[in-house]
């Protein structure tokens, strides 16, 4: 059986280099038949035509600040049996879509959503989770890394992140997309409920997974301080009329604000804001509230099908998955260029001689380095101190990734 067609939407809004850095983790992909679909600003597009593989990019320019219009452009272009998203500051594993697209096998499918690793390249950002009629998520805890099929209930949808999620085109599109009522925040939550509303059941895929970097937008610092709340009140009023009963609207607008303000005053504690910037966003956030109680909210159409075809982007399905690990981080560095350039997908495992905990990152040269000491976390659950010889330090952490880096043993290189 043919591998199903998968277009992967990129929408992005002034942030080039991230967008570059996430065509080069596409580049990756492990899927013999993927279209890549980019959104974006005109500094967006302007760097994706001078990426190596930018002219196989289907590139839609889009200059307005509503990530759910952008979406429904991408999905409007898109000629795939499935649509796939990921953020521009996101480099999915290259094994994402053998995993995340694996549950459409069942025709009951008709969303995915997998895991998302946070900045330092190791812990988990964001797991399985469900999501209630106010908007917000709750934990689900799953017994193991197998894909588990879902359906909604009368009280909560099942959860997909915005940078980890797939459906069908044919249930998307006829969805109407994303509301563009959402220009930011909620708009993927307003997909689940709407999904769930209409019967679907949708899959989630813990061994699918994203890194999601947080880079600075106008909403937030790269330190992740807010920068503007407005948004993220009117896409909540929005959300609420859409979704939870009208007598519970205040009340839970009211627990909005104060964990906003809670936020708020974490972030004044720890430096980045002071009181006059808190009082300003708050004001920003009952703004916002205020202009989302009188939105418009719009019946959806259907999306039109693609009116270009598939465009196949060039990716590396089958290529060899390599680590190389050392103590000198230069000499594994030109080594890794070298295997990259000839089509391998490159890892380097680079440890001190101390207990420094471990960071994983996604290079600008597309590859991907692991440093930290020899004797320190790279799971933030394991003891702070271990006595570790380098070889067997090296397997450990093989090992650990082996499921998303899927290496065999002869693979791996000291």
């Amino acid at each position: 059986m043919d591998a199903p067609r998968v277009s992967v939407v990129v929408v992005s809004h002034g942030r080039p280099r991230a967008l570059s850095r996430c065509l080069i983790g596409l580049s990756q992909l492990d899927w013999p038949a993927v279209e890549v679909v980019v959104v974006a600003c005109a500094a967006g597009c302007a760097a994706v035509r001078a990426h190596a593989a930018g002219a196989e990019v289907k590139l839609v320019e889009y200059n307005a600040t509503n990530i759910s219009s952008a979406r429904n452009r991408g999905i409007a272009a898109a000629a795939g049996d499935i649509v796939a998203f990921i953020d521009d500051d996101a480099v999915p594993e290259p094994t994402w879509l053998l995993h995340l697209i694996s549950p459409f096998s069942d025709t009951e499918v008709a969303g995915a959503g997998g895991f998302v690793i946070g900045r330092n390249g190791i812990s988990l950002q964001w797991g399985a989770r469900s999501v209630d009629r106010r908007g917000a998520a709750h934990p689900l805890q799953l017994s193991d890394d197998r894909p588990i099929l879902l359906r909604g209930s009368a009280d909560r949808a099942v959860k997909t992140e915005g940078t980890n999620m797939a459906f069908r085109r044919e249930v998307l599109a006829g969805l109407g997309g994303f509301d563009p009522a959402f220009r930011f925040y909620l708009d993927e939550t307003d997909l689940n409920w709407r999904l769930a509303e209409a019967g679907h059941a949708t899959a989630l895929v813990p061994l699918a997974r994203v890194h999601h970097g947080f880079y600075e937008s106008a909403r937030r610092a790269r330190d992740r301080t807010p920068r503007d709340l407005a948004e993220i009140g009117a896409s909540t009023a929005v959300f609420l009329r859409k979704h939870a009963d009208p007598g519970s609207h205040d009340r839970h607008l009211a627990r909005l604000g104060a964990e906003q303000r809670a936020r708020l005053i974490a972030f004044m504690q720890r430096g980045p804001l002071d009181a006059a910037d808190v009082a300003r966003l708050m004001r920003g956030l009952k703004r916002g509230i205020a202009e989302g109680r009188d939105r418009d909210i719009a019946a959806l159409s259907n999306l039109p099908r693609a009116a270009a075809g598939f465009r196949p982007f060039p990716a590396r399905p089958g290529a060899p998955r390599t680590a190389l690990s050392g103590r000198r981080i230069r000499p594994l560095r030109e080594r890794a260029a070298q295997l990259a350039q000839a089509g391998d997908v490159v890892t380097i495992f680079c440890f001190s001689p101390t207990a420094l905990y471990h960071r994983m990152y996604f290079t600008d040269a597309g590859i991907w380095e692991q440093r930290g000491g020899l004797f320190g976390r790279s799971d933030r659950d394991q003891p702070l101190f271990r006595p570790m010889r380098h070889a067997r330090r090296t397997r450990q952490e093989v090992a650990r990734l082996a499921p998303v880096r899927l290496w065999s043993p002869g693979q791996s290189r000291a």
